[in-house]
C-alpha cells in the first residue's frame, strides 16, 4: 500500500496515526501532567484490529513469516512489554498515563514495520527481537537517563552548583503555583524531593488562599485556628484548574489578636493534618510533615529548588520517533 511518497503494508501505514497522538499527549503531559484515559481507548482498539490484520497477512504468507516475523515478536511485545508496563505502574515507577501509553504501543507495534521512502527504508536498523514496542521502551529508558545529565549541564553553565543539580533547578517562590514537580532540599525530602506542588495547590485552594497571602502573614496562617469552617474544594491540584481563590487580603492586628497567640506551640502547624484528613485521597502521598516543611520553605525562601519530575511519556514519545526512523539505539551501539 502506498500513501503519498511512503510505501508500506496497510497495518504499518495505519500505525503512523500514533505519532500525532503521542506528540499531542507528550506536549499536554508537560503542560498539565494530566492525560485522559479516553485518549488511549481508540488507539488500543486500532492496535487490536491491526494486530489481527497483520496476523492474518502473516498466516497467509508462509510458516516462516508467521512464526519468526509475527508470532515471536508479538509474543515479546504482549508477553514482556505489557507486564513490564503494569509492574512499573504497580510499584510507582511511573504514572497511569505512562503505563497505558506503553500498553497501547505494545498493541500498535508488536512487530517491526517497514516504510519505504524513495530509496530509503525506515527504520534504518533492525533488531534480533523484532518487536518495535520493545525497541521503543529501551529507547525511552536511554532518553530518560540523559535528562539528569542535561539538567546538570544546564545548572553548571548557569553557575548553579549543588547536590541537587542533577535532578532540578531553582525558581522564584512566586512560580511555585504555576509549576509541576517537587520541592527539593526540605528536611524530610532531601535530594529525592519533598512536597508535591500539586499537593501545595490543593492545600491553598482548600483554604481559599494564594501563596502571596500566606507569605504576607505566615505566623497567622500557621495557626490551625485560622482554618476555614467550610473549606473549598481542593481540586486535584492541576495548574489549569479553574478555581476561584481569594487573595487573603491584609490581616490586621485586631484579627490576629482575635485568633489568639500565633506563636504558641501547636500540635498541627498550618493545619496540615486537618487538611489531609478532610480531603478525599492522600494528596499524592503527602504526609503532614512534608506539607509543613514545604510550606515553611515556600514562605521563608525567595528561591527554591524543584525537581520537574519529567513524565516518562515524554521519553516514550522521543523513543517512538527514534524507533520509527532509526531503530534500536542500544542494539545499534552494540552491533
Amino acid at each position: 500500500m502506498t500513501l503519498a511518497v511512503v510505501s508500506a503494508t496497510g497495518p504499518d501505514l495505519l500505525r503512523l496515526v500514533a505519532v500525532p497522538v503521542f506528540t499531542w499527549a507528550a506536549i499536554r503531559d508537560i503542560k498539565t501532567r494530566r492525560i485522559s484515559s479516553q485518549v488511549w481507548i481508540p488507539l488500543a482498539l486500532l492496535g487490536a484490529l491491526l494486530l489481527a490484520w497483520e496476523g492474518w497477512l502473516a498466516w497467509n504468507a508462509d510458516s516462516l513469516v508467521w512464526a519468526h516475523e509475527f508470532l515471536i515478536p508479538a509474543a515479546v511485545s504482549l508477553g514482556f512489554v505489557v507486564p513490564i508496563a503494569y509492574l512499573f505502574w504497580w510499584i510507582g515507577g511511573f504514572g497511569g498515563a505512562d503505563a497505558k501509553a506503553l500498553l497501547v504501543l505494545a498493541l500498535l507495534f508488536p512487530t517491526f514495520p517497514a516504510y519505504t521512502v524513495g530509496s530509503w527504508t525506515f527504520p534504518l536498523t533492525e533488531t534480533p527481537v523484532g518487536a518495535l514496542s520493545f525497541t521503543i521502551l529501551t529507547n525511552a529508558v536511554l532518553v530518560a537517563i540523559t535528562i539528569p545529565v542535561a539538567l546538570a549541564v544546564r545548572n553548571a553553565l548557569a553557575g548553579r552548583i549543588a547536590p541537587v543539580m542533577f535532578i532540578g533547578w531553582p525558581i522564584s517562590w512566586d512560580q511555585l503555583e504555576d509549576h509541576h514537580g517537587r520541592l527539593l532540599g526540605t528536611p524530610s525530602g532531601g535530594a529525592r524531593g519533598g512536597l508535591d506542588l500539586d499537593a501545595l495547590r490543593m492545600y491553598l485552594r482548600w483554604r481559599g488562599l494564594t501563596l502571596t497571602a500566606v507569605r504576607d502573614n505566615p505566623d497567622y496562617y500557621r495557626n490551625p485556628e485560622t482554618l476555614p469552617d467550610e473549606p473549598n474544594p481542593p481540586t486535584d491540584g492541576a495548574v489549569t484548574a479553574d478555581v476561584p481563590v481569594e487573595d487573603g487580603g491584609t490581616v490586621d492586628a485586631e484579627t490576629l489578636e482575635g485568633e489568639g497567640d500565633t506563636d504558641a506551640p501547636s500540635d498541627d502547624p498550618w493545619g496540615a493534618a486537618a487538611f489531609l484528613e478532610d480531603i478525599e485521597g492522600s494528596a499524592y502521598g503527602t504526609t503532614p510533615t512534608e506539607l509543613r516543611e514545604g510550606l515553611d520553605a515556600a514562605v521563608e525562601k525567595d528561591t527554591v529548588w524543584i525537581s520537574p519530575g519529567t513524565p516518562f511519556l515524554v521519553p516514550v514519545f522521543v523513543g517512538l520517533v527514534i524507533a520509527l526512523v532509526y531503530g534500536d539505539v542500544l542494539i545499534g551501539a552494540l552491533l
